[in-house]
């Protein structure tokens, strides 16, 4: 048989952040290791995740930027085309059933990767690492003979967390205390919101380190600069492949609802969720309920008052962080990409 070739289309942007492409690319790796050929649709907004975070093997499409979305199914239809491709991934919450359709060939399959499962799918498998999440969600809203793969197990995490596992859990496993802490709040960092969360944080930081990590294009990169210049304890990373150590050597967190999640619990660190959109909101309130994390919303009123007692809880309590610790990374091993490239590769045998 020969390798099998499988093009992606992700979604990105301001609003949307870069989780789909970086989950996206985190399954192409996977796929490359099993032999499979993989190609990307490249839009305007995800032309920076992609250039920046791809690698060499990876094969980019330049496409005119289009607000249509009809116009961007078609064009990738166009490619899957001659790209010969046997599967196409979706990971776009604007695309269901119509694009689905659109995208399919005679023998081409559709693969979806969704967190939301509020719209009719027409695939052949489908993914959502959501917690909590069950296969009955999405039974009524695809075909008897789609595989749905539910759950953090298969949760789209980049190899270098499962790497980094078992260095940070034994080293947590010490009780030590909180020396150093990370920020991460998105690529794009929605309205300034790492700005908001270390302005809410610095009075209660005494001496830890505090690491920052953001896009190049984060609007809050200028104020954070500036209050970095001056106070030691911030060191800004932009654009960093370092991720996965920072996490490891990070005591404590402040990060995103979406995706990052299942990276921070790879790895066991204790963490404060910000829900930053309405679609996070759900799953976040599943995950604290259940003790993977704790969560503010970026939307209360009172959502730096919140914070500063989710921070303060996190650094003074030992035993509470050693709770997240344990729940979170028996949730999450981050081996899922392994796990959902075997069964797309089955798919295509």
């Amino acid at each position: 048989m020969s390798a099998p070739r499988i093009l992606f289309l992700a979604d990105a942007g301001a609003e949307v952040g870069g989780g789909h492409v970086m989950r996206c690319l985190t399954l192409a790796r996977a796929l490359s290791s099993h032999g499979a050929e993989c190609a990307f649709v490249e839009s305007r907004a995800a032309a920076p995740i992609l250039r920046r975070f791809g690698w060499p093997a990876q094969t980019l499409l330049a496409m005119a930027d289009t607000p249509d979305l009809p116009a961007l199914v078609d064009y990738a239809a166009a490619f899957a085309d001659l790209f010969e491709a046997d599967a196409v991934v979706l990971d776009h919450y604007q695309m269901a059933v119509e694009a689905e359709d659109r995208l399919r060939g005679a023998e081409r399959k559709v693969i979806v990767i969704d967190d939301l499962a509020d719209r009719p799918h027409d695939a052949a498998l489908l993914v959502d690492p959501s917690f909590g999440r069950r296969p009955e969600a999405y039974r009524a809203l695809v075909p008897e003979h789609t595989n749905i793969l539910t759950g953090p197990t298969h949760a789209l995490v980049r190899p270098e967390f499962a790497s980094a596992r078992h260095r940070a859990l034994s080293r947590r496993a010490r009780h030590g205390p909180v020396r150093r802490a990370l920020v991460s709040l998105g690529l794009t960092d929605l309205g300034a919101i790492t700005d908001r969360v270390v302005r809410a944080l610095i009075n209660s930081l005494d001496e830890i380190r505090l690491d920052l990590v953001l896009g190049h294009d984060a609007p809050s990169i200028p104020a954070l600069t500036r209050l970095a210049d001056n106070d030691r304890r911030l060191h800004l990373w932009v654009d960093t492949a370092e991720m996965a150590s920072l996490m490891a050597d990070a005591d404590i967190a402040v990060g995103a609802g979406g995706s990052s999640a299942w990276e921070r619990a790879t790895v066991g660190l204790p963490s404060v969720t910000v829900v930053l959109a309405d679609n996070q909101r759900a799953m976040v309130e599943q995950m604290a309920a259940a003790g993977l994390t704790l969560a503010v919303d970026a939307a209360d009123p009172d959502f730096e008052a919140q914070l500063r007692l989710c921070w303060n809880a996190l650094a003074g309590e030992q035993t509470d962080r050693w709770r997240l610790t344990e729940r979170s990374s028996d949730a999450c091993d981050g081996r899922g990409a392994e796990r959902v490239a075997e069964a797309i590769v089955n798919l295509l045998r």
